[in-house]
């Protein structure tokens, strides 16, 4: 049976600190709308206090997860142990993006490795923390993070990314508003 946490403990903290991928998880207030699951990786993920964390979102083919918070502020955080003994831990909370020229943005910049196409962070008030066996979770061993996505932004540079957000990211799959018009990846490098 899984347990109810108040808190990220320090021992949390250290095993969430070990993980290489974790899962964000948000749906609109639509019964007919899209549930969206999405992997992370590219240590993109902090925890900023025992009930506060943050990733850094990166842009992508949709726009979902902000799209969601958005609308209703729900979200949740999946880490699930691929290596090592099993173990799942979940992070309920309330999801608020963070876009380029808001007062908190370079703050939050200046907490992750510098990269192209930053388009958000995902600031999370966790609510609720729990854990759960994670028997049924296989065993891989990581190998390393894809360049693929770096290699993409650095290919297309602030222009291209720009464009790219304003075709593939301003709009949910359900025509949530995403991305402001205005938001821009520029000066996302430190």
């Amino acid at each position: 049976m899984g347990k109810l946490f108040d808190e990220i403990s320090p021992e949390i903290q250290s095993w969430i600190e070990k993980q290489k991928m974790f899962f964000v998880a948000t749906a609109p207030l639509a019964t007919n709308g899209h549930v969206n699951c999405s992997p992370k990786g590219l240590d993109s993920f902090r925890i900023l206090s025992p009930t506060e964390v943050v990733y850094q979102d990166l842009t992508g083919s949709g726009a979902e997860t902000i799209a969601h918070i958005q609308e209703n502020n729900r979200i949740t955080i999946m880490f699930c142990a691929f290596e090592g003994p099993p173990k799942i831990f979940r992070f309920y909370g309330e999801g608020q993006p963070v876009f380029p020229g808001d007062k908190k943005f370079d703050g939050l910049n200046e907490l992750f490795p510098k990269r192209l196409g930053v388009r958000a962070y995902i600031l999370i008030k966790v609510t609720r923390i729990t854990d759960s066996c994670g028997y049924g979770v296989p065993l891989y061993e990581f190998k390393e993070d894809r360049n693929q996505m770096i290699a993409w932004a650095e290919n297309k540079q602030e222009d291209g990314i720009l464009e790219y957000q304003k075709i593939k990211n301003v709009k949910s799959i359900d025509g949530l508003k995403a991305l402001p018009l205005n938001t821009s990846s520029k000066n996302t490098q430190r």
